[in-house]
């Protein structure tokens, strides 16, 4: 975290406020939502991820495969990127569209229980690094040595992280509050299955996207989390909280 020394006091300015808040003026300007890019965006990841797929298929070569297994990671960490700004009710001006989208189009497919994620998300904003810090394990104590972001990194990367939060996921289905929503998920999961399966290549499901986002898309995660907020502390000033990337 920086020292004090080099966090001159320069609030309120033209642009924010005492708190750091953009001035009205600014902060109805950096909220305009233009809908049309964001249907763009949202076409764009669905159709990227089908191309990837497919051309897999078609090449039918074994390295084809392999750089679609990552190329889908990939896809799957742009899915979580639009599914956050619709949690902010930020994707689309209209809420029930942006809803819709963030749920359905965004989140259940790439296992994200988009309406918990919404209450978790919204309390790290509230107080980041405080005591209902949902992210909190993704980066707390850092700088860590190499070897344990090492060891971190490997249950990342062969899967182990990731089948805790499959089992989170599963145990779920047995709470009446998180019921709902896992099995949106699962049915998500169901529904993707199935549409590989009517291709005859039931496979791409578990290879193409089960396992990226077990691997890769944990990876990936841990990365973004240390880049955003590791070393940092708990504090008013966000700039002692957040790394500005």
């Amino acid at each position: 975290a920086p020292d004090t020394s080099v966090l001159p006091d320069v609030l309120p300015t033209d642009r924010l406020l005492a708190n750091g808040k953009a001035v009205p003026e600014l902060r109805a300007e950096l909220r305009r939502i233009p809908n049309l890019r964001a249907a763009l965006a949202v076409a764009g990841v669905w159709a990227e991820t089908i191309a990837i797929v497919a051309a897999a298929v078609w090449l039918a070569h074994p390295v084809a495969y392999v750089v679609a297994f990552f190329l889908l990671g990939r896809e799957i960490v742009k899915f979580n990127i639009l599914g956050h700004e619709a949690v902010h009710r930020t994707l689309f001006s209209n809420k029930a569209v942006n809803d819709f989208a963030g749920k359905w189009l965004l989140s259940y497919h790439a296992w994200v229980p988009f309406e918990l994620y919404r209450r978790g998300h919204l309390d790290h904003h509230r107080d980041e690094l405080g005591p209902n810090e949902p992210d909190l394990d993704l980066y707390r104590g850092y700088p860590v040595s190499r070897a344990s972001l090492r060891r971190k990194l490997v249950r990342d990367a062969t899967g182990q992280s990731g089948w805790k939060i499959l089992k989170g996921l599963l145990r779920g289905t047995r709470n009446p509050r998180t019921r709902p929503v896992a099995l949106r998920i699962l049915g998500a999961q169901v529904v993707l299955l199935a549409i590989a399966t009517a291709f005859g290549r039931p496979e791409l499901w578990l290879f193409l996207w089960f396992l990226p986002w077990l691997t890769l898309w944990r990876v990936l995660n841990r990365l973004r989390a240390i880049a955003e907020h590791a070393g940092m502390e708990r504090s008013a000033d966000r700039r002692r909280t957040t790394h500005q990337v």
